[in-house]
């Protein structure tokens, strides 16, 4: 019988092995602090129309309640560090900007297989059982990352690591076995504002505060229907997500370079014209976002974003394609064309 420690130390070289950049563990209990400032977020009513946060309140601020037995939580990190630079394309009014993570195969499947594979390595060697996640439970990960020592929750409120910057996934193994826990990181954010302060919406009410209604990667990817027509400026052209705040942070000097080339991005994502992407109807977004996290937001809420990009671009050459769908058969990409028409009939150009 292999002693917790030996199990640990094989655990970590594995995960490595796998492609992981680190392997961290902590207690389903050690996050005390997360229904406190759960609730708090809730009541502001920061999570805008995220329902499931609130429904899921009592498993995402307690572990320990979503799997009592789990002694254990095995939090790991993949990088997804760009070989290029994300906020360049915001110079190019005529493409759409897509969040890194989009830019190429669905990260939720990659991640939940190498974790897996690794979970099945844990049960031969150590027995117990485990649970996988990885952003689609209600986890707390980032909390659970801080805990565990993978790196701190910044001020733009993702975790940020001294060994690998911001630029990661991050995946957790629950399990039975209890293992040795490593301690928590301590934050080393400083004084340093670049997160926030180059923010488009101002979505930081505070440092380690997120108002998600003012933050582009939930107003192009979450939120349905019409944008706030104060907020439709300030997307300039990023129609999925967003990146200025992770690709801010000066930790990201210690990048460590993505291990998969599935991250890498596809060139037809990269930087695509906006011209071609306002004129998918449903087959032709299917097929161009296959195996892409992007396809799950539909054609209708993408080519609303896509509107908008085309409304802030200041082209005129652009006006005839969102002409052509004011009157979609969704109300709200009609709504998007006939503001983006307004936008270029006034030669209004939104910012970056």
């Amino acid at each position: 019988m292999k002693s917790g420690s030996e199990l640990k130390e094989r655990l970590v070289a594995q995960a490595l092995s796998e492609g992981f950049v680190s392997c961290r563990v902590c207690r389903p209990w050690d996050v005390p602090q997360v229904p406190a400032r759960l609730e708090a977020f809730l009541q502001a009513g920061y999570h805008g129309q995220m329902g499931w946060m609130a429904e899921r309140a009592h498993w995402r601020g307690d572990p320990s309640a979503l799997w009592p037995e789990a002694r254990s939580v095995i939090m790991l990190a993949e990088s997804y560090t760009p070989a290029h630079d994300p906020t360049e394309i915001l110079e190019h009014p005529d493409l759409g900007a897509i969040s890194v993570y989009a830019q190429n195969k669905d990260y939720h499947d990659l991640v939940k297989k190498r974790l897996k594979r690794l979970a099945r390595w844990l049960i031969a060697e150590g027995g117990g059982e485990v649970k996988v996640f990885v952003d689609t439970a209600p986890v707390p990960e980032k909390a659970l990352g801080h805990a565990a020592g993978l790196g701190w929750q910044g001020k733009h409120t993702n975790l940020v690591s001294r060994d690998w910057g911001n630029w990661a996934f991050i995946g957790s193994i629950f399990t039975t076995l209890d293992l040795p826990a490593d301690g928590a990181e301590v934050d080393h954010c400083g004084s340093c504002r670049a997160c926030l302060d180059v923010c488009p919406t101002d979505a930081f009410p505070a440092p380690y505060q997120l108002d998600a209604r003012r933050c582009i990667s939930y107003l192009t990817i979450e939120h349905k229907g019409p944008v706030d027509e104060g907020l439709r400026s300030q997307l300039g052209n990023r129609i999925y997500g967003c990146d200025d705040c992770l690709a801010a942070c000066p930790w990201n000097k210690f990048a460590v370079a993505a291990s998969d080339m599935r991250y890498a991005a596809r060139e037809a994502l990269k930087a695509p014209p906006l011209a071609e992407l306002v004129a998918l109807d449903d087959a032709g977004f299917r097929a161009l976002f296959s195996g892409s996290p992007i396809k799950r937001i539909g054609r209708d809420r993408f080519v609303r974003n896509v509107l908008y990009a085309i409304g802030n671009s200041g082209l005129g050459e652009l006006k005839a394609s969102a002409q052509a769908l004011v009157d979609d058969s969704d109300p709200t990409v009609a709504d998007a064309a006939r503001w983006a028409v307004e936008q270029l009939s006034n030669g209004v150009s939104g910012s970056t």
